[in-house]
């Protein structure tokens, strides 16, 4: 018998405004922002979080015609499609390693914001560093390699999907994973034969609502029918209820399921002036293997998290419990 704990949060959304109060003499410090909660990650085997930014570098940007400089109060826009373009400085990828994340996800709706080469070079900037990712791919071959992650005995497998890229083309087809369930249930049934425990990061939904819709639901309960025990997912920038059901699968095993649609924002600054666009939440799971082996969900935590944006002289920001608990 083994038992892991696993953690999932949602969007680490990297603002100009964020990366510009990390600015020092010399490159960005990035560590603070996490400080506080970082013993929560060490303390679980497996943490997950969506990269809601790229690491494009400076070079890459300027070849698409969008002024590079990171240090900016506003976001640079993509001058064909409007949307804004999120580039962050390659330090933050050390300090999600040493605040303890493994795994990031990088198939979402910005994940094309630095064109091919922007894609390609945050893939090679989260290796660097030693962290996990899935979403996206260099190549046909690496998209069709499955991130399975052994954590002490169990065998996690993780997959993620976009529903958007902002309307930024995706010339080869194997550079970003999107949401199609032909695709999806493919994917399901080649994991489930190699793993114990799968884990499905959607990023999908709408901006600013604050419950799944009918599609959300309808695509959960079909990924846990192919085989998935969690759903979690990003995109709305606001929390979405985590639900739990017992379910059985196409494959006749019955497990706890659990489902959350969207975990809010983790790092953020404000959107829309709302203060739910900076409230997040850490999923900690505790997954139990039995006798024969089986992994299910034995443990559901949620811990309610918040962006402080402080100003002694040089603003600051700062993830916080919230509530006053971890």
């Amino acid at each position: 018998m083994a038992e892991i704990r696993i953690a999932a949060v949602g969007d680490l959304l990297m603002k100009s405004e964020i990366i510009a109060s990390c600015k020092q003499a010399e490159g960005y410090a990035f560590d603070a922002i996490l400080e506080e909660v970082k013993p929560t990650f060490m303390a679980h085997d497996l943490t997950i979080g969506n990269l809601e930014t790229t690491f494009s570098g400076k070079r890459q940007l300027g070849a698409l015609g969008i002024r590079p400089k990171c240090n900016c109060p506003r976001e640079r826009r993509n001058p064909k499609t409007g949307y804004p373009v999120f580039n962050c400085p390659d330090e933050f990828a050390a300090t999600l390693k040493n605040t303890g994340f493994h795994v990031v996800t990088t198939a979402n709706n910005h994940c094309m914001d630095g064109g091919i080469n922007g894609l390609k070079r945050t893939l090679r900037i989260l290796d660097q560093q030693g962290l996990a990712h899935t979403g996206t791919a260099r190549s046909m071959s690496e998209a069709k390699r499955q991130l399975i992650l052994k954590v002490k005995d169990v065998k996690v497998g993780i997959l993620a999907y976009t529903k958007s890229t902002n309307a930024i083309p995706v010339p080869q087809r194997w550079l970003v994973n999107r949401l199609d369930p032909k695709i999806m249930a493919a994917d399901m049934r080649e994991l489930k034969n190699k793993t114990d425990f799968i884990l499905v990061c959607l990023h999908f939904g709408k901006e600013y609502l604050t419950s799944p819709s009918r599609e959300q639901k309808q695509l959960n309960r079909f990924l846990f029918k192919q085989g998935a025990n969690v759903v979690v997912g990003a995109h709305p920038h606001v929390l979405h209820p985590v639900t739990q059901s017992v379910m059985k699968d196409i494959y006749g095993q019955v497990r706890t399921r659990v489902a959350a649609s969207s975990l809010g924002n983790f790092v953020s600054s404000k959107l829309t002036k709302s203060t739910s666009t900076i409230e997040g939440l850490i999923l900690s799971l505790t997954v139990t293997t039995n006798e024969r082996g089986v992994a299910d969900i034995s443990k559901v935590e949620q811990i309610p998290t918040i962006v402080e944006r402080s100003k002694t002289g040089q603003t600051r920001f700062a993830v916080r419990y919230r509530n006053g608990g971890n």
